[in-house]
């Protein structure tokens, strides 16, 4: 085919035509590409974008739930629900979810209201909680919802307490019985594994004593705190501190006649306490006592801490009753060095105390009584003390011609005093058994009276109050060692212990050491400072135990002893062949050597 020059220039520019066309088609294309690229990318863009906003959304609705959730758990409203059974009133505060106050229906203060226990804005218990991210709260500043109170079949009542927060719910179940002082309290915590860390349970109580008794320094001096650590009881009460390392089960605040305390039936692990003595005659207040505890609770989703609290009076029978061991122990029968009186209280004193209190109303005729049961129960020792006491008066004639004889050579006169003793068969100690007999007898009934809670605002003649001390004369102002006042009772207790003495120095042989004759008369004064102070059933019982023994003095002096019959077995004695113990040989050696080394130095000196 032939191709003229116009079909050339023709085809030419259909190409070119073509070329074009084809680039812009395809510069076309990859712009729209491009745009659509964009546009996908952009609806990318846009959805995770919208994706990444639901989910700020979601976690700042959640956020806000918890932050909603917490807010409502730390500010609220406080409100107080009463539970009442036999023997208590219980204010319960949803603020903390425990009581808030607690009422001892059957005592009353020495103001006469009611005794109130855990009444002061200090008192509280609480430990540790997780919210939500760091934040933590301390329970006693969470407000639960209202208490439920329902009654049981068994006639207790249970009081239910609840607080949502944003890692679970704190459950307080407490169990109020019928005629009981022991509160049963379930620690309930859904999402403990939340809620604590690691499962660790810190326990913090803080409780307040306060007056309850007339005189506020003297009960403060019987304020302790008491403990049952690896199943051993112990106290303190000098001491300001105290760690806990083994097992703890209970922990009480002690005062003279009540007491709080905090039970654990699977015990804490460790803690510490620690109490301060601050007494306050304008507030009554009579100790600060903080006690920290711990113990571990199960990792889990739930966990539960089964825990009691006891609000009631220090009273023998109340405590032994109560499940947790030892208890009673918190009643001061005897301790420490004076640990051997208890059993003499347990099962002599308080006996025979309960066996006359059944069926005598007067409590001051029930301590006489119990005088006088004492007395008789120690008579064979005592007649023994009178007779050795008769023996030695007997000698006083022969013991006058000897000071004559020897004149001022007191260790001669000693050493024939001794001798003659011994020739008589008559033991210059046994005057001694009575004096020794009061002591842990004293010491037992000082314990008794001292926590007996059933002779508080008992009367008997002029004292109101047995146990406390009885007032006969109020001074404006404090002596030293006296205090602000005057017992009636502490001066019959001196004045009887004055004519024992006084009769006791004419039974004896004179003493020329002028200490010894003259302790007699001061031992009397002496009382006078320690009694007066101390409960009126304690100093009657001293006058009593006074009285009888003057009587007892008289009567086997002048009827039952014979003065004669003593003489006589005094001369037979003497008659007998002499047979000295060890002791006695190495003592009349020592004088014999003691008497050669003064005739020694007699000779020097000439």
């Amino acid at each position: 085919m032939k191709f003229d020059r116009n079909t050339v220039i023709g085809f030419s520019l259909i190409a070119v035509l073509l070329f074009f066309y084809l680039y812009d088609s395809t510069k076309n294309h990859h712009t729209l590409e491009a745009e659509r690229l964009r546009k996908e990318d952009s609806v990318s863009r846009i959805k995770r974008t919208q994706d990444s906003l639901l989910a700020l959304k979601d976690t700042i609705s959640r956020q806000a739930v918890s932050l909603d959730s917490n807010f409502k758990a730390l500010q609220g409203v406080e409100q107080f629900t009463v539970v009442e059974n036999e023997v208590l009133k219980v204010t319960f505060t949803n603020k903390g979810g425990q009581p808030g106050k607690v009422e001892l229906k059957n005592y009353r203060s020495n103001d006469s209201n009611l005794v109130i226990l855990n009444g002061t804005p200090f008192d509280k218990i609480s430990y540790g909680v997780n919210f939500s991210g760091n934040q933590s709260a301390q329970v006693s500043e969470v407000y639960f919802t209202p208490g439920k109170v329902e009654k049981n079949a068994d006639g207790s009542q249970t009081i239910t307490f609840q607080a949502p927060v944003a890692n679970g719910v704190i459950i307080h179940q407490f169990i109020v019985k019928p005629n009981d002082y022991m509160i049963d309290w379930n620690v309930q915590l859904n999402g403990a594994d939340k809620l604590l860390t690691q499962g660790a349970f810190n326990l913090t109580w803080q409780s307040q004593p306060m007056q309850h008794e007339s005189d506020l320094t003297y009960e403060a001096t019987h304020t302790n705190i008491c403990f049952y650590e690896n199943n051993d009881f112990d106290y303190i009460m000098a001491k300001t501190d105290r760690k806990f390392d083994k097992g703890v089960q209970w922990v009480s605040v002690a005062q003279q006649f009540f007491n709080i305390t905090l039970v654990n039936k699977n015990n804490f692990s460790a803690g510490e306490v620690k109490w301060t003595r601050t007494v306050d005659k304008n507030s009554g207040k009579l100790a600060e006592v903080i006690t920290n505890l711990q113990t571990k609770l199960p990792l889990g989703a739930s966990a539960s801490l089964p825990l009691q609290l006891y609000y009631g009076p220090t009273d023998y029978k109340i405590l032994k009753k109560q499940s947790p061991p030892d208890m009673d122990k918190i009643v001061n029968l005897g301790r420490d060095f004076y640990t051997f009186v208890r059993p003499i209280n347990k099962y002599i004193v308080m006996p025979v105390f309960d066996f006359f209190k059944s069926f005598i109303g007067s409590f001051g005729l029930v301590i006489a009584l119990l005088t006088l049961f004492i007395r008789l129960l120690t008579s064979p020792l005592v007649y023994t003390s009178y007779l050795s006491g008769a023996k030695m008066k007997a000698l006083r004639p022969e013991i006058d011609k000897l000071k004559q004889k020897y004149g001022s050579d007191q260790q001669q006169i000693g050493m024939e005093q001794m001798k003659l003793f011994r020739e008589a068969g008559v033991n210059p100690l046994g005057g001694c058994i009575p004096a020794l007999l009061q002591i842990p007898i004293f010491f037992a009934l000082y314990s008794f009276f001292n926590s007996n809670i059933s002779l508080r605002g008992e009367s008997f003649l002029w004292a109101s109050n047995l146990a406390s001390y009885d007032v006969i004369i109020k001074f404006p102002f404090e002596v030293w060692q006296l205090g602000n006042h005057l017992s009636l009772f502490t001066l019959t207790a001196v004045i009887t212990s004055f004519l024992i003495s006084i009769y006791n120095m004419n039974m004896t042989p004179d003493q020329n050491n002028p200490a010894l004759k003259y302790m007699p008369y001061i031992f009397p004064f002496i009382l006078l400072f320690v009694f007066n102070r101390l409960p009126a059933a304690l100093t009657w019982y001293y006058t009593v135990s006074n009285i009888i023994t003057l009587i007892l003095q008289w009567v086997i002096q002048n009827y039952i002893i014979d003065h004669d019959k003593i003489l006589a077995k005094i001369e037979e004695n003497r008659k007998k062949p002499k047979t000295q113990s060890k002791f006695q040989e190495r003592l009349a050696q020592m004088q014999e050597a003691q008497k050669k080394m003064q005739e020694e130095r007699a000779k020097q000196r000439k």
